[in-house]
């Protein structure tokens, strides 16, 4: 009996992590997609209000406000065209998203690859997003 309690309370827990990781996998999807699609709405739905998002490049955002704000600048001038995933690792409630991102801003087309660390609150919300760029094109340059 004890065992089987047991094997109730792992399964559970299993479970209960397996629904999780899923559901974050999923808003970090809709959350790529939402660019694609410039889709604000979607966006409100990802990210606490409390968000600290910070660029690739140095911009840093402190609250949802600021966040839609530059989402609805951006998309003034910008189409995102790719956004693909390559993998997501996951460790509690971070994932580590590495990726590849392709837009047309300001009429030039550009794409880099990059990596994402978010972090997430109890409600599956994204409470911190890291974003980090390498180029694109690699090569050996010992070869």
């Amino acid at each position: 009996n004890i065992s089987y309690k047991c094997l109730l309370f792992r399964r559970h827990l299993y479970c209960h992590r397996g629904r999780g990781m899923y559901m974050k996998k999923e808003m970090v999807r809709k959350y790529f997609q939402a660019w694609i699609d410039a889709d604000i709405d979607s966006i409100k739905d990802i990210f606490s209000k409390n968000i600290f998002y910070s660029e690739c490049y140095g911009p840093e955002y402190h609250g949802i406000d600021q966040l839609l704000q530059w989402f609805k600048d951006w998309n003034r001038n910008g189409k995102v065209l790719e956004w693909s995933i390559k993998r997501m690792i996951e460790q509690d409630n971070t994932l580590v998203i590495e990726w590849y991102f392709e837009c047309e801003y300001n009429s030039e087309i550009s794409g880099f690859d990059g990596v994402t660390i978010a972090e997430f609150n109890e409600e599956i919300k994204i409470c911190k997003l890291q974003e980090f760029q390498s180029k694109h094109e690699h090569y050996q340059p010992y070869k």
